[in-house]
């Protein structure tokens, strides 16, 4: 589903331990455009020519503390954005990303495009679930056809282009597209891409999303709800230049201070996704590291465009009037934030400086538009939010930016699996929700998550606009990337004119570490891989 929330300014270093590049001296375009180019490619692991860590140390167990349960550990019928970190640890990819460009790049299967309606997916050899059952064609044909037609699957929206998957060899499927689609490699690497154990999903059925079986570097053993979840090493994988350590134990901290003086006290080694009003906590301890690192993750405020006030643009525009994006940063990151005015941080490639002044703060706009829409008087909005200290402050700080302008809003808070369930799930709980979009390594999934008719992020199920519906399709249909700019710029357009959502900030990845952790590095998705990191 989603989950939670940079200044040119304070944006102190990609990571803290770069030996050469001075980032504290690089603006946030300065460094994403680094990054763009591959600047920092030798350092990151994931990245071209820099597979592996050939000294790494072995064994030990990696204590995390953990922010949230995971909504399911099958990847198919889970939602929430915050569930990867979980599920790569268990589940290999059939394509990956380079860590620094989120550039698509092989992974249990190479890719080939014989026409723009076929792609041929060839599996690597010798590959095992933890059950022991190869990962051959026939398992690939599986996922991807419970991935497009199982009715608990979320991410049909992903797969939508496929037409059928045919097995055309042990280890390769045609995958036949209804559709051009050049971002469907990049759509392999996120969760429709993660390969499940046919014969334990179908043995297991629902009892699958406690107890997956994949293909991934550790194999998962056991899960406390709201507590801990173990995942330990599996001997039989089917690369020797990852997965080092013997096993992880993620502790569940929903209190984010909490989490942090866990690992001040030796408890756990790792925090990811902390805030950054905790950051000099962490500058004052000379055994903590800091690691931080650009990301496309977007706080921000989900609209369902079915429910009564936010069916009328002119409520939905008022509220994207009436927010000050600059105080908010300032206020919920410390200053340690870019202001979003779309869903897209102003460093990437597709971004369009047009679309971003449509919303200039403006009150007095907010409130003629507001009495327009026949709100004299104010009107009222009921919101889900989450319960953790971090997200009522940001609850907070909008509640009183739109009850200057008559906005009323009523914040309902919970755990982030619960809210997010009843606010995009079957319940539609809410007005809105608080919460935010974790990026994807192509924006076109983006897009097409969020807005396509029936998207599962699309709350209400609602038609945007028919352009819009025409428009998301045509994003993927190009290799051409300036093409497909156009293309997305179109699409952003569209989505703001219609105040679908209210962009809010983009944060960066700050992650915590100990001394004793070694080799790990932050990725453009923010969200933590352990595949390169070491105890030692």
């Amino acid at each position: 589903m989603t989950q939670a929330p940079d200044s040119d300014t304070m944006f102190d270093a990609l990571v803290t331990d770069l030996p050469v590049v001075d980032a504290t001296r690089l603006s946030r375009r300065e460094l994403f455009a680094m990054l763009a180019a591959g600047g920092f490619a030798a350092l990151l692991p994931g990245s071209a020519g820099a597979q592996g860590v050939p000294n790494a140390k072995r064994g030990g167990i990696l204590r995390i503390s953990g922010q949230t349960n995971p909504s399911s550990m099958d990847p198919y019928t889970g939602g929430a954005g915050t569930d990867h970190t979980f599920l790569w640890p268990v589940f290999d990819t059939l394509v990956e990303w380079d860590y620094a460009t989120l550039k698509p790049v092989p992974g249990l299967a190479d890719w080939a495009w014989p026409d723009t309606k076929t792609l041929v997916l060839t599996i690597k050899p010798g590959i095992l679930f933890h059950d022991g059952t190869p990962l051959d064609a026939e398992a690939v044909k599986f996922n991807l056809d419970r991935g497009r037609t199982d009715a608990r699957s979320n991410i049909k929206a992903d797969l939508s282009s496929i037409a059928s998957v045919d097995v055309t060899g042990p280890l390769q499927v045609k995958v036949n597209l209804s559709r051009p689609d050049t971002a469907l490699p990049a759509i392999l690497s996120d969760r429709a891409g993660m390969m499940s154990s046919p014969k334990a999903v179908t043995a297991l059925g629902k009892e699958h999303d406690r107890t997956p079986v994949g293909a991934g570097p550790w194999k998962f053993v056991s899960w406390a709800d709201n507590q801990k979840i173990s995942v330990r090493k599996f001997d039989k994988y089917w690369r020797k230049d990852r997965g080092f350590v013997d096993g992880i134990d993620f502790a569940i901290i929903p209190e984010l201070a909490t989490g942090l003086r866990s690992v001040s006290a030796g408890q756990n080694d790792m925090m990811y996704a902390m805030p950054p009003r905790l950051k000099p906590v962490v500058d004052r301890n000379k055994d903590l590291t800091l690691i931080q690192g650009p990301t496309v993750y977007c706080t921000q405020m989900y609209f369902n465009l079915a429910r009564k006030p936010l069916d009328n643009l002119k409520v939905r525009q008022a509220i994207l009037f009436a927010v000050d994006r600059d105080a908010f940063v300032k206020q919920a990151f410390s200053g340690i934030g870019e202001p979003a005015t779309m869903q897209l941080p102003s460093s990437h490639w597709a971004w369009d400086k047009s679309v971003s002044t449509l919303y200039p703060h403006d009150p007095n706009k907010a409130r003629a538009l507001l009495a327009e829409a026949g709100f004299k008087d104010g009107v009222d909005v009921v919101v889900g939010g989450y319960s953790d200290q971090d997200a009522v402050r940001r609850g907070e700080i909008l509640m009183e930016q739109l009850r200057q302008v008559g906005i009323r809003l009523k914040f309902i808070n919970g755990s982030i699996p619960e809210i997010s369930a009843q606010f995009f799930g079957a319940e539609k709980k809410f007005d809105a929700l608080l919460a935010a979009w974790t990026g994807r390594p192509d924006p076109a999934m983006s897009y097409g998550l969020m807005y396509g008719k029936e998207a599962y992020f699309n709350a209400g199920r609602v038609e945007i606009s028919p352009e819009l519906q025409k428009l998301l399709p045509e994003a993927r249909a190009s290799e051409n990337q300036e093409v497909r700019k156009q293309v997305l710029g179109r699409i952003q357009r569209l989505v703001m004119e219609n105040a679908a959502v209210l962009p809010l900030a983009f944060q960066s990845e700050l992650t915590v570490v100990t001394k004793k952790v070694q080799g790990y590095k932050p990725n453009l998705l923010g969200k933590p891989k352990y595949e390169f990191l070491s105890l030692g």
